[in-house]
């Protein structure tokens, strides 16, 4: 269940396990999935390293921008933009610039009063730095809204899945559930038994096992999103 936030709005936080993970597919295909259903959704990616031109949004913005048709400006779908693909902390470091985090916040709240739901996408994983000590996970607390993981199927991410699910919990965030990404079409004994034991040793429900698709990240996206059950809106928007 995604609860109303002390803002009034809905939305989710979108981590993932490790890099790679397919979170900024999930993310936005989450997007993709609500806008045919009719919803009005709201897309931010806090902070993006490694976006060559960053006056223009890098390509996780961006490709949030056209899944949600998000109509918002610029920088608030994407406040902070850093050249080096490296962690915000030291790719902000070496611009010789400090990220905002309450301007990020800020940011947020103006998109959860101006959307029926808003889809914020973290920086890797809930442990990345973004300034000094301060976490994604601290950024995620901060925002306040339920904490999506996707992760992956194949063998260690039980390891990796409920070590994010342990520091959100010592964070005090509310994880909502788990997306298991990139399933292959035939899976192995790991693959095929990781989405219950995840679901059993996270205490979550699997919104959804999504299985591997090919293509450029726009038409992963379009077949992604095609993937998601009508009953997740049920879960994003109860009764």
């Amino acid at each position: 269940m995604v609860p109303v936030t002390d803002s009034g709005g809905r939305g989710i936080f979108v981590t993932g396990t490790d890099t790679g993970v397919g979170k900024s597919l999930v993310a936005a295909a989450l997007a993709r999935f609500l806008v045919r259903q009719g919803i009005k959704v709201g897309v931010m990616k806090p902070v993006e390293s490694g976006v060559s031109v960053p006056t223009a949004l890098g390509q996780d913005g961006e490709l949030l921008r056209w899944a949600a048709d998000c109509d918002a400006p610029l920088d608030l779908i994407s406040p902070c933009r850093l050249t080096e693909p490296l962690a915000p902390s030291l790719a902000a470091e070496l611009a010789d610039t400090v990220i905002d985090i309450d301007g990020l916040v800020s940011d947020a709240k103006q998109l959860l009063d101006s959307y029926e739901f808003v889809i914020v996408e973290g920086a890797g994983g809930l442990m990345v730095p973004l300034r000094d000590t301060f976490m994604v996970g601290d950024l995620a607390r901060r925002i306040g809204l339920p904490l999506l993981t996707v992760c992956r199927p194949n063998l260690g991410t039980i390891n990796h899945t409920l070590l994010t699910l342990l520091a959100a919990r010592a964070w005090g965030l509310e994880p909502a559930g788990l997306v298991v990404n990139n399933m292959p079409a035939s899976p192995g004994l790991a693959e095929e038994h990781a989405p219950a034991m995840l679901a059993q040793l996270g205490g979550l429900q699997v919104w959804q096992v999504l299985s591997q698709v090919e293509g450029c990240d726009r038409q992963k996206v379009e077949l992604l999103s095609r993937q998601f059950g009508d009953d997740l809106m049920g879960l994003l928007f109860p009764q």
